[in-house]
């Protein structure tokens, strides 16, 4: 017997529940299935959201041909074959047929180069699927030929839509008597993936004897899921979880909670590479300017896990761990790019004030552009106080320094240099 998330996998895509902003009337999958073209595209988005399904209804509603191929079991001489298949499936003017692979992510270089003259020539059109950010796993070569369109969690709403479809339609569960009385449990274990929500419905129904009601509380589920859930699902809830715990004990100066958690991941064969990219993105993020170091340590610490490999890039990982857990922290940077963006999208496409703008041509001079610049250099301090951001905002203080010993040099030096601007 399938399992209850295969058995009620949807048929048409009227029956797919979630990612409305991608199939709704408005989407941009709806869009391409009413002009008939869809381009390649990486579906990127966490475990139990639809990616698979959706590729088949996709092709379903198309009536293209479709074939598949996993990253984890196909190699070079697959995707060849698979592409040949493909080609020899094509006559005169017809749709090219859809090629899904499933967790893209985890092909080689080799392997993803070996779709491009296929994806480029319109041979395959290429639905990818990954759990991974694509800009880091996905060659930018193939990147630059595909659509990438976020998935999201399914909503608290959805995910019990899922359920009572379930209950109602499946052939064995329409069978049982359920009561759900608590779904805070079920739904958070489920954190919003569609096949572990399933997975716990159909173990729910299945340690309650036959004749029974199923009564589903949260007590129930707990207890049920406690000898159930696995240590570490690197797909799973779990994952998301555990990484979040690691990065907010780094955030919170914790070392020892940051080890920890770091040893989990490493015991789960959690990816190496994922694990220095997150203290990448958390050393800008949360560091930053309190101690600039910590970008350079944290880059050396992802160069030195790429070339070396378990298990001796485990003790870098954890010297950079715990640098980082002990480094004073500033989000400064973070929330400047943060409010820039906001203002620019607020104020607009501000003109260059003339005195910033460049003056190459002679024409360029007689407007004005570059006129009454001042060059910096020539004053005391190579600092002469004059205007950089358009008038509109002029005087606007984005970037605010954090409360470190670091900063507050930069708070006093600014305060010193803009006066008014700094003066809090």
């Amino acid at each position: 017997m399938q399992p209850l998330a295969e058995r009620m996998r949807p048929k048409t895509l009227s029956e797919y529940v979630g990612q409305k902003h991608l199939v709704g009337e408005k989407g941009a999958l709806s869009n391409a299935l009413r002009t008939k073209h869809l381009p390649s595209i990486i579906l990127w988005g966490p475990p139990g959201v639809g990616k698979t399904t959706l590729a088949n209804l996709l092709a379903n509603e198309l009536k293209r041909p479709f074939y598949v191929l996993s990253a984890i079991s196909s190699g070079v001489k697959d995707v060849r074959e698979t592409i040949e298949k493909a080609k020899n499936a094509r006559f005169f003017n017809q749709p090219s047929p859809i090629l899904f692979i499933d967790e893209i992510h985890r092909f080689s270089k080799s392997q993803q180069d070996s779709l491009l003259g296929a994806v480029e020539q319109g041979i395959v059109t290429l639905i990818g699927a990954t759990t991974e950010n694509p800009s880091f796993e996905v060659i930018g070569a193939l990147l630059s030929r595909c659509q990438v369109y976020v998935l999201e969690p399914l909503a608290k709403e959805e995910m019990m839509e899922l359920v009572q479809h379930s209950i109602k339609h499946d052939e064995i569960l329409k069978t049982r008597e359920i009561q759900i009385t608590e779904e805070t449990a079920m739904l958070r274990y489920a954190g919003g993936d569609a096949r572990k929500l399933l997975n716990i419905l159909e173990l729910m129904a299945g340690i309650t004897p036959e004749g029974e009601t199923v009564m589903i509380t949260d007590e129930a589920v707990q207890n049920a899921l406690q000898s159930n859930i696995a240590v570490y699902d690197k797909g799973g809830e779990l994952h998301y979880d555990i990484i979040s715990a690691f990065i907010k004990s780094i955030r919170g100066s914790d070392p020892n909670a940051a080890v920890y958690w770091l040893a989990r991941m490493i015991e789960g064969g959690e990816d190496l590479s994922f694990i220095a990219r997150r203290l990448l993105i958390l050393a800008a993020e949360d560091i930053g300017l309190a101690n600039p170091n910590a970008l350079l340590i944290a880059n050396q610490c992802f160069d030195a896990v790429e070339r070396i490999g378990y298990p001796e890039s485990r003790i870098i990982l954890s010297q950079a761990v715990i640098y980082l857990a002990c480094s004073p922290k500033s989000n400064a940077s973070y929330m400047a790019i943060n409010d820039a963006i906001e203002l620019v999208k607020k104020t607009g496409n501000l003109p260059v004030p003339l005195h910033l703008r460049n003056a190459p041509t002679q024409l360029a001079k007689s407007l004005g552009y570059g006129k009454d610049y001042k060059y910096a250099h020539n004053y005391p301090g190579n600092f002469i106080e004059q205007e950089f951001l358009p008038k509109e905002i002029s005087g606007t203080a984005i970037y605010k320094p954090g409360d470190n010993s670091a900063e507050d040099k930069y708070r006093q030096q600014l305060a010193r240099q803009w006066k008014e601007r700094y003066k809090y």
